[in-house]
């Protein structure tokens, strides 16, 4: 068998910033002179593939799950959303966004898809989501 050391389930990595109060927040896998690192998102389009479980200070190790299609997770939804919703990264330029979701907005721009909500849900609330990496979606004026 090919598949050795490999990790299934949660997975420590450094902190990259402070995420001590990030928890259940989507994180993106980055490096910092080789060594990886997790960070919440600054772009629309990052590739935020990991849930924090338990977040820590910067260069301290926190635990984070990789999300898959295999399991719904809950994430921190701004605004509403009803079931069959297509979730993306909220607005890391605003603040107190990073690392949560909207509801695809109809707004002119590029957004990266991360899941489909399972639940009605409203703003603030963890919602229950199946995560599906459907990546970039254009929306045109």
């Amino acid at each position: 068998m090919s598949q050795s050391n490999i990790k299934f389930g949660p997975v420590p990595f450094n902190c990259g910033e402070d995420l001590t109060a990030a928890a259940d927040h989507l994180v993106v896998l980055g490096h910092s002179t080789g060594t990886p690192q997790m960070t919440l998102p600054d772009a629309l389009t990052d590739h935020a593939l990991y849930l924090v479980l338990e977040g820590n200070a910067v260069d301290e190790t926190g635990y984070f799950l990789p999300i898959s299609p295999a399991a719904n997770v809950r994430l921190p939804l701004i605004g509403t959303c009803n079931p069959g919703d297509t979730l993306v990264l909220a607005d890391p330029a605003v603040a107190g966004q990073p690392g949560k979701v909207i509801v695809l907005p109809e707004t002119a721009g590029t957004y990266r898809a991360v899941a489909i909500a399972e639940e009605q849900g409203i703003d603030t609330q963890l919602v229950l989501a199946r995560p599906a990496n459907l990546g970039l979606i254009t929306v045109a004026e």
